[in-house]
């Protein structure tokens, strides 16, 4: 009700600031025809009718953008709200049930292994909102060094398999075909985060049939790539760059009932900008799965560091 609502204003607005500008040029013009012979007026009422156009275009510009992000801030709180309050409650749920009834051992395990799923979940949306708020202000880089980029893709690959209990085959990685380890030079804390978002992102996006490849490319001295495909839910064309803004989030029936902030592919942009290079998405659309590539400037390193 809200968005429609919201979808209505907008559209007012936008035909309103249309039919302003369209007002103001042909009040303009009338004028410039019926006084064209007095020059200084007529160039002086020019600019002056241009100027008001030009506000307008630029007021309308800017209250529709502000719509829009208001939009996105209230979609980011109830994701968050949504992602904070589910295991809280579930974590508070099994407490209950352990204080006032008595389980047996094998039930007890249990629920301990759900509360710490719950707790993690809570610690991974805790960081990624702080996170994307680090991002969001230009700070001096932290102290770069020499990373196997190709370890720490498996490393992070392996974790993904552990924390949604994937078998290998539904999580494949295969490493860079043309040599040993790829050596990237960066901060190890931003690049595990920036290859864990795109994991993340792809095993949410795959539905129940989780059948995703992680391929490592370094086609030249210059640049290692980094690419995850998915078989999941597609995105249309036309927001396979929008979806790397921050808090949005791909709106379609497939996609409603994932859970999510709308943060993790704009902070793996904002690692990727901040290391010299870049992250871009395929997808044929909706229903066709979708491919991240987040490309890296490549570092060589001396045999004797190697």
């Amino acid at each position: 009700m809200r968005i429609t609502s919201r979808r209505k204003a907008t559209v007012t607005f936008l035909v309103l600031g249309v039919s302003l500008a369209a007002i103001a040029v042909a009040v303009g013009s009338g004028w410039i025809i019926l006084n064209w012979r007095l020059d200084i007026k007529v160039f002086l009422g020019f600019i002056f009718f241009g100027a008001i156009t030009a506000g307008l275009v630029l007021n309308t510009i800017f209250l529709l953008r502000e719509i829009r992000r208001n939009e996105q801030h209230d979609s980011f709180i109830n994701a968050v709200t949504h992602e904070l309050k589910t295991p809280i409650a579930s974590i508070r749920l099994y407490l209950q049930t352990l204080q006032h009834r008595d389980v047996d051992e094998a039930q007890r395990r249990e629920f301990y292994r759900l509360m710490l799923d719950d707790s993690d979940r809570l610690l991974t949306t805790v960081e990624q909102v702080l996170k994307a708020g680090m991002m969001g202000h230009k700070r001096g880089s932290r102290g770069r060094v020499a990373v196997d980029f190709s370890g720490l893709v498996q490393e992070c690959v392996q974790m993904a398999r552990n924390s949604r209990h994937l078998k290998p085959e539904a999580l494949r990685f295969e490493p860079a075909v043309n040599g040993a380890g790829v050596t990237v030079n960066g901060d190890p804390e931003d690049l595990r985060t920036a290859v864990a978002n795109v994991l993340d992102n792809a095993i949410k996006y795959s539905g129940d049939q989780v059948d995703i490849s992680v391929r490592l490319d370094a086609p030249d001295e210059k640049r290692v790539a980094l690419s995850v495909h998915d078989h999941g839910m597609g995105i249309p064309p036309a927001e396979l760059k929008r979806v790397f803004k921050r808090f949005y989030r791909v709106q379609n029936r497939s996609s409603s009932h994932v859970k999510g902030t709308g943060l993790g592919l704009f902070i793996v942009r904002a690692i990727a900008k901040k290391h010299g290079g870049r992250v871009f998405a395929q997808s044929e659309g909706e229903g066709h799965g979708t491919t991240v590539v987040l490309e890296l400037p490549r570092s060589v390193v001396p045999e004797k560091l190697a």
